[in-house]
């Protein structure tokens, strides 16, 4: 999305970025950028919370409006929980002995299924 949005830039269309990988985001070097930062798959806020998400789109439409050089990151102000706002980010992505062996054979399922796919196509 951030490559989307530098090539549209270039074709003079605004873009705002809404997301969660900062890192990412900012290291394409996108225009504009409002970090929100939620578990990814989160953007514009938590589900079903619609004023949350109204304030989040309006914190891009401002953004939009008022980005003072280019490679501007706002952040928007809410936390996901703040009694675990820190937990999501270490259970993210987590390989542990609770769940490696359950993760290995996922990993396995898939490979066999790409594999079954190429022999249909071939």
């Amino acid at each position: 999305m951030s490559l989307v949005a530098r090539h549209l830039e270039v074709a003079g269309i605004v873009t705002v970025v809404i997301g969660s990988a900062r890192d990412i985001v900012e290291e394409c070097g996108v225009p504009r950028f409002v970090f929100v930062d939620f578990p990814l798959g989160n953007p514009c806020g938590k589900p079903w919370d619609v004023s949350m998400q109204q304030v989040v789109i309006g914190e891009a439409f401002d953004l939009m409006e008022k980005a003072w050089q280019p490679r501007t990151t706002v952040q928007a102000p809410f936390v996901w929980n703040e009694s675990e706002n820190d937990l999501w980010r270490d259970r993210y992505m987590r390989v542990d002995d609770s769940n490696r062996e359950i993760l290995a054979e996922a990993g396995r399922q898939r490979r066999e299924k790409q594999k079954q796919a190429k022999r249909q196509k071939a």
